[in-house]
């Protein structure tokens, strides 16, 4: 299985990524829903990555990125001569090239009705037919397709099909904001710091009141935003530890308290501390090795072995 990285510390994260496990097993249509930024594509392409399609393509369409008059041609390809600039050689359809493997549909809620009902048609019939064509052609693949938008009510005000709907919501996986699972900001935070410190080389860190103002912020674009603003702050600070006049500079985040206060009693190293335990253990108790914990925590095996050992871990 490939390695993907998910960071899930809290419960609500811990039960989509289990539910991604098991629906990664068969072929189901899959609808993921969610706000923007909390990371619809990472969890299909964990689905892709855990699929017997791991091996085949993942392709990925943009539903609200392509204008109107150019979606059916990419979706379906098209023939030489098709159309007023259409290339001599013709082209292949987004649908023909997942043949084997996964389609994303993203912000499936804007594609337009035409195209919906020709959606549908593929995925009822699993055949194809190039703009310009004659002949239909059999193809494999599996659908997942996402949105930010609430497909329900779409479909009450006749502006998403309902058989579609129902067509592409065999398995529906909900993916929680980041304001409702706090305990993941501060695996988050420390991920993009490793993240950017390997990528820009520097050895940075963050100020326990910064992190405690990071914790206290509703965060409206979630994981994206969260990660946006680790960058930003490590770009635009001079020393290696990033403070809360950084924060007050670069970032509209409101400052809050110290990290000591009456309000927040634990330290940033007991915090700290207490979320990399249950990171362990549930890679402890979900992996058969040490080498895939490795893999799914993003650390060495030996760094593995030595926190098991630490936290007393055991099988038995």
């Amino acid at each position: 299985m490939r390695n993907t990285h998910w960071i899930a510390g809290s419960k609500a994260m811990r039960r989509v990524v289990s539910l991604v496990q098991k629906v990664a097993k068969v072929d189901s249509n899959i609808l993921i829903m969610g706000e923007t930024g909390v990371g619809k594509e990472m969890a299909a392409r964990s689905v892709h990555n855990c699929s017997r399609r791991m091996d085949g393509p993942f392709i990925k369409l943009n539903c609200g990125a392509i204008p109107e008059h150019l979606l059916e041609s990419e979706l379906f390809g098209y023939e030489s001569g098709a159309f007023t600039g259409a290339k001599k050689e013709g082209k292949i359809g987004l649908i023909e090239l997942a043949d084997c493997g996964t389609l994303l549909l993203d912000e499936v809620a804007d594609l337009p009705i035409t195209m919906q009902v020709k959606l549908l048609r593929v995925l009822e019939e699993r055949l194809v037919m190039r703009v310009g064509g004659t002949k239909s052609k059999k193809v494999d693949f599996r659908l997942i397709a996402a949105t930010n938008k609430n497909l329900e009510q779409m479909v009450k005000k006749q502006k998403f099909r309902e058989d579609l709907f129902y067509r592409l919501n065999v398995i529906p996986v909900v993916i929680p904001p980041l304001r409702e699972r706090k305990e993941d900001i501060i695996p988050f935070i420390l991920f993009f710091l490793d993240k950017f410190n390997k990528k820009y080389d520097m050895a940075k860190e963050i100020s326990p009141e910064v992190i405690q103002s990071l914790l206290k912020y509703e965060w409206p674009g979630n994981i994206r935003e969260l990660e946006n603003t680790i960058e930003r702050l490590m770009v635009t600070t001079d020393s290696n530890i990033i403070q809360i006049e950084e924060m007050k500079q670069n970032t509209g985040i409101n400052i809050v308290g110290s990290f000591e206060d009456e309000k927040s009693p634990k330290a940033l190293g007991t915090v700290l501390e207490e979320t990399e335990r249950n990171l362990i253990y549930q890679a402890f108790k979900n992996c058969k090795t040490t080498r895939e914990m490795a893999d799914v925590l993003g650390i060495s095996q030996s760094a593995v072995v030595r926190k098991i050992k630490k936290y007393g871990f055991s099988k038995g």
